[in-house]
């Protein structure tokens, strides 16, 4: 089995089987994010205790790349700091978009996404948790749209 298809078992399986797709109790972060294009819709839920993500959940319904995005973010940004999560956030957005090569050291399980800067329409699929949770963390109440 090569890379690629790992990377695609592993969509695949957030895809069916989201990780954190609940709303953590004490939640006191939430946003709610849309893409009209494909119709993914998230709400996406944290803790944030003195500038660190300690717990963090979504629910909704999506595309399978919306929901593996949404699934593999959750499991990624627990216990960073708000900088890590921006920092991670715009090396993923990099990696998607085709501006830089995956390092697989510095993102890990988010590396899976990368085969998307050939697709540029599933870009906001896979982006839209991320821009979700950063208007979370941002406290804005405006629903957060990929159009």
């Amino acid at each position: 089995m090569d890379v690629r298809e790992l990377y695609q078992e592993l969509i695949l399986d957030h895809g069916r089987r989201p990780r954190n797709f609940r709303f953590p109790d004490g939640a006191n972060q939430s946003a709610e994010g849309k893409n009209p294009l494909c119709g993914d819709h998230v709400i996406v839920k944290a803790v944030l205790h003195d500038g660190v993500v300690e717990d963090v959940g979504f629910q909704g319904s999506g595309c399978a790349i919306c929901t593996a995005a949404a699934s593999t973010m959750t499991e990624v940004v627990k216990g960073k700091s708000r900088g890590e999560v921006d920092a991670i956030f715009h090396t993923f957005h990099d990696v998607v978009t085709g501006k830089v090569p995956p390092d697989l050291e510095e993102l890990g399980k988010l590396a899976a996404f990368a085969g998307l800067s050939e697709f540029p329409m599933r870009v906001k699929c896979a982006t839209l948790a991320w821009h979700t949770l950063e208007a979370a963390l941002d406290h804005k109440p405006e629903a957060v749209t990929t159009e």
